[in-house]
């Protein structure tokens, strides 16, 4: 099988490339990527040289380069991961997520029309169902986003609805919670308070403190892809997650305790604009009709992930600079 995976050079989008050329030894991968700053190649270094890896730098939102992409590499599967995601990015400058979120998801859906694609995976967010102080979001939840980012998301995953319906495009939306692990950029919460600790700097915390996510680790985030991309049904959405929630301030004393550091290293800030208090992600029935459940725990990755962070530091400086 001959996959297209965008946004690979991101966090979320190069650990599935690493996941899945090594439980498939006849699969291959085109990354397609622009390279913004969230983009390092330097999370797929390993793969040089291997000749089921290709990389294809371009945007998802340039018709023309979309086009040559698809007529060359006759893809099986699109799997888009690109977009732009940073929350507080989007409030200062939305217009670039609507033209990566939006544009560039309808550009790959028309590509997938016209190249006849056996499947799209559109790789989605839990933000697009807003904020909820009572239950979880299935997959039936309203969408009701309260930030670009969100809405440019929420916008992505009605087009991917619309060309289903409408042209019978193979698609498929998922909706995860947050996600963790190596490579993440040091722009997110887990791997800002790390990078942040280890340079002895203190940590911002928004607000009170007492805004709640879920977390999911990257491997489960992959397994879940990959377990939707196999058996999943056109047409349907799957929410991702593992039911393992926590308060942004109880997330923090996690990381300061696992470093050695004290509360003294908090800073607390002023919060973000419309800043969602609680995302919580019913996964049922991407457990009861596709059989995924995830693996790990979040006190155990999330100690491996402080130890990568503190054993690459050379990784992350380099984007610091």
């Amino acid at each position: 099988m001959k996959l297209l995976v965008t946004g690979g050079a991101g966090f979320i989008g190069s650990n599935f490339i690493h996941y899945i050329l090594k439980k498939y030894p006849n699969y291959e991968v085109v990354n397609f990527d622009k390279l913004t700053y969230a983009g390092n190649l330097d999370n797929l270094k390993t793969l040089g040289g291997n000749p089921r890896y290709t990389f294809v730098k371009g945007d998802i939102a340039d018709e023309k380069a979309v086009d040559e992409l698809f007529s060359k590499y006759k893809f099986d599967a699109v799997l888009n991961y690109a977009a732009e995601t940073h929350v507080d990015k989007s409030i200062e400058s939305p217009r670039d997520f609507v033209v990566t979120d939006v544009i560039g998801t309808y550009t790959l859906l028309e590509a997938s029309k016209k190249y006849g694609i056996k499947k799209y995976i559109q790789i989605s967010t839990d933000e697009v169902f807003g904020s909820t102080e009572k239950g979880s979001f299935t997959e039936e939840t309203p969408f009701a986003p309260n930030s670009p980012y969100s809405a440019s998301k929420a916008g992505a995953d009605h087009l991917c609805r619309a060309y289903y319906v409408t042209y019978r495009v193979p698609v498929i939306v998922t909706h995860s919670c947050n996600v963790y692990g190596p490579y993440q950029y040091p722009e997110k919460v887990i791997p800002l308070f790390v990078t942040n600790l280890l340079q002895g700097k203190k940590v911002p915390l928004y607000g009170d403190g007492k805004n709640i996510r879920e977390w999911i680790y990257t491997e489960d985030h992959c397994s879940a892809i990959d377990t939707i991309l196999h058996k999943g049904k056109d047409g349907e959405v799957y929410n991702i997650g593992s039911g393992q929630e926590i308060a942004n301030v109880d997330l923090t004393n996690m990381i300061l305790g696992e470093m050695g550091k004290g509360e003294e290293m908090i800073e607390y800030v002023k919060d973000r604009l419309g800043h969602d208090r609680r995302y919580s992600i019913d996964s049922t029935k991407l457990q009861n009709e596709l059989g995924w459940f995830h693996k790990y725990e979040f006190k155990t990755a999330l100690k491996e992930t402080i130890e990568w962070y503190k054993e690459n530091k050379e990784w992350w400086e380099k984007l610091l600079k």
